[in-house]
């Protein structure tokens, strides 16, 4: 085997601080596959954002403003399907059409919004409400809209490990904002150290993991957050109730894809009390912690912060 040389890549993208750590044979193709992993995470950030008139996402949510019909790609039409799935494996908890709540809850504001103002979008969401037969959705319901970001970011954290590897790289690990996939061990075959974040103190770690390949996602009320009268709102929302979920404060999950523990630990959260439940009949290895701190799922070990070794 050639001598390899480590390299880290930091990077900002879709809200997060980003980073790619790799083994390559010299700078050039360390540099060359960083480069193309960013560069596929910025052309899904601006296809997919909604902060962004000309992105994709816009259009579609255009076309759902006035209730018409659009024509998608391949690539959107297999998030659509993802997003589908989802919807179903959470009894419609995992919902792309919630995130017009943000219209009712701005987390920056300290305030809580009116009932009234809830109500109001609550008739404006849910995915049976639109009709998806691939490559045509269509919106009934005028006004409504497609959020796609509990998606895409763990989305385009699997793809920027796959476009490493198929670039040469065999040892590395992806991070988005938390949201992690390992390209492979480090390159003497020992496993990368993975933190797992306390989701009430900020330099807090709940436990760290070491991870020889698979996937990391994390779903909590980490920052963004209203608290009131000594309640805190955080900013994972309930599609049918349009309030805060307040049984879990965080959920990780671990996983081959990023896209599927992501989405799983979301669910886990919308869950509330019935997310411990629901994560062990999944069997995907876990954790989470509750609003009264306490700790549970399959990662968890008597000391918590002991390393768990997951091969």
């Amino acid at each position: 085997m050639p001598n390899l040389s480590y390299y880290h890549y930091d990077f900002k993208a879709m809200g997060s601080p980003c980073s790619i750590q790799l083994y390559a044979r010299n700078s050039a193709m360390g540099k060359r596959a960083a480069k193309i992993a960013m560069d596929d995470v910025y052309r899904l950030e601006a296809r997919y954002s909604r902060y962004r008139d000309d992105s994709f996402l816009s259009e579609i949510n255009r076309t759902a403003a006035r209730g018409g019909r659009i024509t998608v790609d391949d690539e959107t039409a297999g998030l659509l399907d993802y997003a589908a799935t989802c919807y179903q494996q959470s009894d419609g908890l995992f919902d792309v059409t919630s995130g017009i709540l943000r219209q009712a809850w701005d987390f920056k504001s300290g305030v809580i919004p009116e009932q009234a103002t809830i109500h109001a979008l609550l008739k404006k969401i849910g995915w049976h409400k639109l009709s998806w037969q691939r490559p045509v959705l269509t919106f009934t319901v005028p006004d409504m809209q497609i959020d796609l970001g509990g998606v895409v970011k763990e989305y385009a954290v699997d793809r920027a490990a796959a476009l490493c590897w198929n670039a040469g790289i065999r040892h590395g690990i992806v991070n988005l904002g938390g949201d992690i996939k390992i390209i492979g061990p480090h390159d003497d075959g020992s496993p990368w150290r993975v933190a797992i974040r306390h989701p009430r103190q900020s330099e807090g770690v709940l436990t760290t993991l070491l991870l020889h390949s698979g996937a990391l996602a994390s779903s909590g009320d980490y920052e963004r957050c209203i608290t009131l009268n000594g309640l805190r709102y955080g900013h994972v929302l309930n599609p049918q109730t349009g309030w805060p979920v307040n049984y879990m404060a965080a959920v990780s999950v671990i996983g081959d894809f990023c896209v599927v523990a992501g989405s799983a630990s979301t669910i886990g959260m919308l869950k509330e009390e019935q997310g411990a439940d629901w994560l062990d009949a999944l069997g995907l290895p876990h954790l989470w912690v509750n609003v009264h701190g306490e700790m549970g799922g399959s990662l968890v070990d008597d000391d918590a912060h002991k390393p768990y070794r997951l091969i």
